[in-house]
């Protein structure tokens, strides 16, 4: 059996079946997505998947940095300049190291897509590579498997992209004016126009600058621009930003001493430490704007971005070379909480790839502060182990509400049910547990379950 029905669920009989009432109350119910990575033009165009490689390989860095990991080449993964362009020699390369995934989340998500969306009953090997290639090819060249009919048949009822601040958004504006009732909204992203370190820094001001016509050239005028572009987003449905920050480092600057420091970034002649001042003071003017306007504001801390500089030049981007990195919340978030911390208006959801600040710091800083929200296990903790953790670290001092349930945050559109799948059986596990040590009466289990699947996630992003 390729997905066997209690996967994931308690081995304690009693505590199994208390489980397994608990995940059939929510399996079926609507999957919330507010914050990730799909492609927009999915949405708009609503195109074809042209082949199982370009689905499940060529995009999805889980699987490449595996497969690198043991030698594999990115060329041979369909990925570089001279790379292999055969898709079918792609998979017959992903089929044959398809053990590296053995108990690894990345298994749980490709067995569960292979099985409940292309209906494949045997897991992928050398052996059925190609059977499973063309059954796979036949499907996606259906009508039924395009990017807007997986949306209804996966039973998203909401989901977000992450957008760039000069995106144009023609994909979101193509998907509203087609007629179809999906909802895809955009994520208002600006740190290439906030971290001094970005690539084309100086030029992006200026572009900013065009698109606003506002003054990017001074203080006042670059935060303005900031107000226009976020103001554009919301129309286009935008409930959230999201900041991909090295640091959760926060500053609150005098005007003066903000506005000469911004002068210093746009010369370009500036050190590390000037950088990093100045994505801590866009932290805090971000939060006062998400104070103004409502935006839900995400805080991504704690990755060293494209380790590896030869991989990052000769490949590019989100390669499986970001890695996390020791990061601590409870100062660094001082200036931007004395600010505006106790304002209700505020809600700040704080992720990290550093398990160590659950119990320390983060479940602290929500248990007390009104504005912020725990958001879910990211990235490397995006696995049934890794939301237990932070249910077990996390759910003693901060509870379930000060948390916003589960987002796949992923670019792998049919891995999207799986990791919600995960996510609600790794809950319903956590709350038998719960109810079966008398922590919990089984009729809290069952309001909290639908919470943790997809109702805090609603109202946590304002959705």
């Amino acid at each position: 059996m390729l997905l066997h029905p209690d996967r994931l669920l308690p081995p304690d009989p009693a505590t199994k079946a208390i489980a397994r009432g608990l995940y059939a109350a929510v399996a079926d119910r609507p999957i919330i997505s507010p914050h990730g990575h799909t492609d927009p033009r999915w949405w708009g165009e609503n195109p074809a998947f042209s082949n199982p490689a370009d689905l499940f390989i060529v995009p999805d860095h889980y699987v490449v940095r595996m497969l690198v990991s043991q030698g594999v080449r990115y060329e041979e993964l369909g990925i570089g300049e001279g790379a292999e362009r055969d898709p079918r020699t792609i998979w017959r390369c992903f089929a044959a190291n398809y053990h590296l995934f053995q108990g690894t989340p990345s298994r749980l998500w490709l067995d569960h897509a292979l099985s409940t969306v292309f209906g494949l009953a045997e897991r992928l090997s050398p052996a059925n590579a190609d059977a499973h290639y063309d059954a796979i090819a036949e499907q996606l060249a259906s009508p039924h498997y395009r990017p807007r009919e997986l949306y209804d048949r996966f039973g998203i009822e909401v989901i977000a992209t992450t957008d760039s601040a000069l995106d144009d958004l023609r994909w979101h504006a193509m998907a509203r004016e087609s007629g179809w009732k999906g909802r895809v909204v955009p994520t208002y992203r600006p740190d290439a126009v906030i971290d001094p370190d970005s690539e084309d820094f100086a030029a992006n001001l200026a572009r900013l600058g065009d698109l606003t016509g506002c003054d990017t050239g001074s203080w006042l005028g670059y935060l303005e621009a900031h107000r226009a572009r976020r103001a554009f987003f919301r129309r286009m449905g935008a409930t959230a930003t999201d900041h991909g920050h090295p640091t959760p480092r926060t500053a609150d600057l005098a005007e003066t001493a903000a506005a000469a420091l911004f002068a210093r970034v746009r010369s370009g002649k500036i050190d590390s430490g000037d950088a990093e001042l100045f994505r801590a003071q866009m932290l805090t003017e971000m939060a006062r704007m998400s104070v103004e306007d409502g935006l839900v504001m995400q805080l991504h801390a704690g990755s060293f971005r494209s380790h590896n500089a030869a991989v990052y030049s000769r490949y590019g981007r989100d390669r499986g070379f970001d890695i996390p990195v020791p990061v601590s919340f409870t100062v660094a978030l001082k200036p931007l909480l004395d600010a505006v911390g106790m304002d209700t208006r505020l809600r700040l959801v704080l992720f990290t790839l550093d398990e160590t600040t659950y119990s320390r710091e983060l479940a602290p800083l929500a248990g007390a502060y009104p504005s912020l929200r725990l958001g879910p296990p990211w990235w490397f903790h995006d696995s049934f182990e890794g939301i237990r953790r932070f249910r077990e670290l996390a759910t003693e001092t901060a509870g379930f509400r000060n948390t916003v349930g589960f987002n796949d945050d992923t670019r792998a559109l049919c891995s999207i049910p799986a990791r919600h799948d995960v996510s609600r059986r790794a809950d319903s596990a956590f709350l038998a547990e719960l109810v079966v040590t008398h922590r919990l009466d089984e009729a809290e289990a069952y309001e909290i379950a639908p919470l943790l699947s997809d109702g805090l996630a609603r109202e946590g992003y304002r959705l």
